[in-house]
């Protein structure tokens, strides 16, 4: 029987995929206590596993005896760590009192799950740290970066997984891999992969699509329309549309369809201009994305009536002026959907800000996805509860695992270190006999 704790719980997908894995390898499993602050992810959590976590981990006072620790710790910067006592300190972080849980209490192994950024955050310092404290309390460690779409999950999710043993070095047979870059290559790979290549069978975005979602999930008719439109007359495809103002090529920017007010093709002409030409190397190296002067703009937008343009453009918001430079407004949270999926490849990483801003053009209906489509995306099963309130489903998903990622490096690590199944009783028992044999 592995007895776990369930720690920065979320919704519980690390405790899901640990429960299918140990499932499939017919091992017992009980999970011991839970652990999350967030009120609304604490309900969803009671739906489905019919126990309300503890909040702040802070305030919890007896921890069952335990056999291995879950956590999908905050990605809480190291940056006090590191500024004010030297990056060797963990103390004022989250991950503090993991390393002191696990200190405390030594269970046989565990499995910590972490964003991306983890990796390269202060120049790999934050990770080296990370490991160098759980080696010191007499764990063997491994992390892996993996993405989500390797495993069977519609979704480029890249993210660290750091699993260890005590007094013992795992042994895995999964390999780091950083997956296709983006859903394009993605798409590029599975057009090229041969009949026997497995990425035939990974699932793409229209595979989790449902049938016919409700109503409330469309894109008003003005959008609907404005945008078909617009896609057609300039020869976009829809799926995989962005809808971002920063950005030009395959983009579709918010002067063009109106949101903040009516442009005139001048204005449009004028904010496309800018939005192409601003990043060239011409007018400087210093920033990505350069505000400009009205003589730089000159050079490559050419209109007697440019100073009324502007002004124009400045009263309706798609433009602002600092110090006699300009530089597009950021409308993008103003889109109804900023991302249209393509059904033929995987979706963008969901993250909890604009999860419920990702669309599907679908039958010829754009719509937003919804909040199963998101646990799909995720690697949810259906059986799982989605809360009631469409705006925390949207955020507990995208702050949640892939559940099929936690599945893989379970089962990869309960099957290549049988350690983590001995009784603890028994390991204490052949401790105790080569004691006595020492002694002898």
């Amino acid at each position: 029987m592995i007895r776990f704790v369930d720690l920065f719980a979320g919704i519980g997908g690390i405790r899901l995929g640990l429960e299918h894995a140990l499932k499939e390898l017919n091992v017992p499993n009980e999970c011991v206590l839970t652990s999350e602050i967030d009120s609304h992810a604490q309900e969803t959590y009671r739906l489905n596993f019919g126990e309300i976590p503890h909040g702040d981990i802070y305030k919890i006072d007896h921890f069952p005896e335990f056999d291995f620790l879950l956590a999908g710790f905050p990605c809480q910067p190291f940056s006090y760590a590191g500024k004010q006592k030297g990056f060797g300190d963990t103390r004022g972080t989250l991950f503090f009192e993991i390393e002191r849980l696990l200190s405390l209490h030594k269970p046989k192994g565990f499995l910590l799950e972490n964003v991306r950024g983890l990796t390269s955050h202060d120049n790999g310092r934050t990770l080296k740290t990370i490991l160098e404290k759980l080696e010191n309390i007499g764990y063997g460690v491994q992390h892996l970066v993996l993405n989500s779409s390797d495993y069977g999950v519609p979704q480029n999710r890249v993210r660290v997984y750091i699993v260890g043993i005590l007094n013992e070095a795992p042994k895995l047979t999964l390999k780091s891999s950083l997956g296709a870059a983006d859903s394009h290559q993605y798409k590029r790979r599975l057009i090229e992969a041969d009949i026997f290549n497995p990425l035939n069978a990974s699932p793409v975005v229209g595979d989790i699509l449902e049938p016919n979602p409700v109503s409330k999930y469309n894109c008003t008719e003005k959008f609907q329309s404005r945008l078909i439109a617009l896609t057609k007359d300039r020869g976009l495809s829809l799926n995989g549309c962005r809808l971002i103002d920063f950005r030009n090529g395959q983009s579709v920017h918010s002067w063009e369809l109106g949101i903040k007010g009516e442009c005139t093709k001048d204005e449009i002409a004028f904010m496309n201009a800018l939005v192409a030409n601003r990043r060239k190397k011409i007018f400087g190296i210093h920033q990505d994305g350069k505000s400009l002067s009205l003589e730089q703009i000159s050079t490559f937008y050419k209109n007697s009536n440019i100073k009324k343009i502007i002004e124009n453009l400045i009263k309706k918001k798609y433009l602002r002026e600092r110090d006699g430079l300009f530089n597009p407004v950021s409308g993008n949270m103003s889109f109804e959907v900023f991302k249209f999926l393509d059904p033929d490849s995987i979706s963008i990483t969901l993250v909890t800000s604009d999860a419920h801003k990702l669309g599907i053009f679908q039958d010829g209906r754009l719509r937003r996805i919804t909040p199963r489509e998101c646990a799909r995306i995720q690697g949810y099963p259906d059986v799982f509860q989605h809360h009631p309130i469409d705006l925390h489903a949207y955020r507990q998903f995208g702050n949640s695992v892939s559940v099929p990622v936690i599945k893989a490096v379970i089962k990869d690590l309960f099957e290549n270190n049988k350690s983590l199944t001995v009784k603890k009783t028994a390991t204490k028992r052949k401790l105790e006999v080569q004691s006595n044999t020492c002694a002898l």
